[in-house]
């Protein structure tokens, strides 16, 4: 795979920029993306909580342990 499409110079190419964190026990995160390390733990600013498609609480900072992450979406949704 080149370099360019691994899924980790993806993310970090999307610093700063919002994202949708979908994690496997169905919670779903989105907030702007400032950070994100080799395990794919990701810190989130101004992350909101969205539980069955509606908000459920808001964060200032979140840290999310790349493990629990099943998938993140880079683009807003539509």
């Amino acid at each position: 795979m080149e370099p360019s499409k691994k899924p980790l110079n993806l993310l970090v190419k999307k610093l700063n920029n919002e994202v949708t964190l979908k994690l496997k026990n169905d919670v779903e995160f989105r907030g702007k993306m400032i950070d994100c390390d080799s395990h794919m733990n990701i810190i989130l600013e101004g992350a909101t909580e969205y539980r069955s498609e509606s908000p459920a609480a808001n964060y200032g900072s979140l840290i999310v342990r790349g493990s629990n992450i099943l998938y993140v979406c880079v683009e807003p949704p539509h």
